[in-house]
């Protein structure tokens, strides 16, 4: 349940982001959200009196930060700024395989060759549709080279978080990620807000307050907290409706086509990321200790 939960607030960031883009300066959106959802990161810690990380937990909530905080909602605030979200949703299909591979390398697994085959073929439909759509001509475009950035990143992110969150619990976890990224963030938005003075309609500005509160902060306390407690491999899985819900969005809040090449690749690739999730699954790993049921 904690994991669905993150993933029904997720699955409107790329819509959200999207609509905000049109009247908002791309790396205002990307990081001064960051800013605001610290600020309320550091109200939640105060008012539970949270306990300082240790300094190997500083050094993963680096890592956290340069997935989830920094990399997924810059490449994603370029990426919309001239491309649509069910398109972009089609092109993050892969991210739960993502996080599944970054996570058996930071749990030294080592799991079978089919897990692996399964990886590249979910990639290499993604890849195909991109080179196959009308937007494509001979190459990547910029916009679908950031999207799979942006993809790479987040799976980092969201599988070190999760391991992390085993000790810190999910909502401790992403509030002191957003801490310890706000000298960064502060000043990057601030330079964006001079460059390109923010003027916008309500649409945009709630588009923005949407990504702080949900995107930014109350999704990640469902999410971290799901992993943490279900494992990364088996609540994964719960991503799999993540794109299909972008593209229903995409299609009822902004009028997007969704095309039926759209669908095919998104189908296609689910069927490689449940092949992944599966072999996974069945690979034997030790069981992590449980974080005390309080941090979580």
């Amino acid at each position: 349940m904690l994991g669905a939960l993150g993933v029904l607030g997720f699955s409107m960031s790329l819509p959200m982001t999207r609509v905000a883009v049109q009247d908002l300066d791309p790396w205002f959106v990307a990081f001064g959200r960051s800013v605001g959802a610290a600020l309320l990161a550091y109200a939640y810690l105060r008012f539970t009196g949270a306990p300082r990380p240790t300094s190997g937990q500083w050094r993963r909530l680096a890592i956290v930060a340069l997935g989830v905080i920094v990399g997924f909602p810059l490449f994603t605030s370029l990426a919309l700024t001239t491309q649509t979200s069910a398109h972009g949703a089609v092109v993050i299909t892969v991210l739960p395989a993502m996080t599944a591979i970054f996570a058996v390398l930071r749990s030294h697994e080592r799991p079978p060759p089919l897990f692996w085959i399964a990886s590249a073929a979910g990639m290499l439909a993604v890849l195909t549709f991109l080179a196959a759509s009308g937007m494509v001509h001979g190459a990547l475009s910029l916009a679908d080279l950031f999207l799979l950035a942006a993809v790479v990143l987040c799976g980092l992110g969201y599988a070190e978080g999760g391991v992390l969150a085993r000790e810190l619990g999910g909502a401790r976890t992403i509030c002191w990620a957003l801490l310890l990224s706000l000298p960064a963030t502060v000043t990057l938005t601030a330079v964006a807000a001079v460059a390109h003075p923010p003027h916008a309609d309500a649409a945009a500005w709630s588009a923005f307050g949407y990504l702080t509160l949900v995107s930014m902060f109350l999704g990640f306390f469902a999410w971290y907290a799901g992993l943490a407690r279900g494992g990364i491999a088996k609540v994964g899985q719960v991503q799999l409706a993540q794109p299909v819900l972008t593209l229903i969005w995409s299609a009822l809040l902004l009028g997007e086509t969704v095309t039926p090449a759209s669908v095919v690749a998104a189908v296609v690739v689910l069927a490689c990321v449940v092949l992944i999730q599966r072999t996974r699954a069945s690979a034997q790993v030790p069981a992590p200790e449980a974080a005390p049921l309080s941090n979580r």
